[in-house]
């Protein structure tokens, strides 16, 4: 099987946050009439903004929902740092979600023991014996190209025997943190990234364009589709593609 990659550049971030929701709508409506549940793992940056601005504004039946974390920082839950902390405080409340809902990280381990704990967690909603298989993973990219805590160059990248890997030298603050790992992560039906802003071009040219293999490069769903979602700034060098 191969990936299924649809790029697709929108006039602003108001163009691509509504792009996005209506991926997030159609994948959790046939994910519910399907299997009854949806399995979504969330990123950090500035795809808190953007999903806090345009969850609420979905149809679909969020008793239903199951969030989990491509990565997270091994910080407490109430810290500004915590990725679940920051969709607590913008989600909880304002959507009919329950916090249960969201599989979360054990702050009080180590990361080597919180990324053993966390798998015990995800695979309560998996089959036994099988490869997690997200129905839509949500991803961001950062200013060197990595994805989840995938960092260009770490040894992470070449993880093929875990689902969810420990770091603790993260070449950004905080360093300690947990991420899913490649074989999960391209396991998916789903991923997508949501991109915006004149500062993310160059590197959306050098993954998309260029092919350069970067960690945002190397996520291809090996049976699912990779949405490539940008505004008009990010996408600036790919028009001709």
């Amino acid at each position: 099987m191969s990936t299924n990659r649809v790029i697709t550049v929108v006039q602003d971030e108001e163009s691509v946050i509504k792009e996005l929701c209506s991926v997030i709508q159609n994948i959790s409506k046939e994910a519910i009439e399907r299997d009854d549940v949806f399995k979504v793992g969330l990123s950090g940056g500035s795809l808190t903004k953007f999903l806090s601005i345009g969850l609420p504004k979905i149809e679909t039946d969020w008793s239903k929902w199951r969030l989990f974390f491509c990565d997270e920082r091994v910080v407490p839950l109430e810290s500004s740092d915590s990725t679940y902390g920051i969709y607590k405080n913008s989600l909880l409340g304002i959507l009919p979600l329950a916090e249960h809902q969201f599989i979360k990280i054990d702050p009080h381990l180590p990361a080597e023991e919180a990324a053993k704990d966390y798998i015990q967690k995800m695979a309560v909603h998996f089959p036994p014996d099988s490869l997690p298989r997200f129905h839509l993973l949500l991803l961001g990219m950062g200013p060197d190209g990595h994805t989840c805590s995938l960092f260009p160059g770490h040894r992470i990248c070449d993880e093929t025997s875990v689902w969810v890997a420990p770091i603790t030298n993260a070449p950004k603050p905080p360093p300690s943190r947990i991420t899913l790992t490649f074989p999960v992560v391209n396991n998916a039906e789903c991923c997508v990234f949501a991109i915006t802003g004149e500062s993310k071009a160059e590197m959306v040219k050098r993954i998309l364009k260029d092919n350069e293999p970067l960690p945002a490069g190397r996520v291809k769903p090996t049976d699912g589709t990779l949405h490539w979602l940008l505004d008009s700034e990010a996408g600036v060098h790919i028009k001709d593609m």
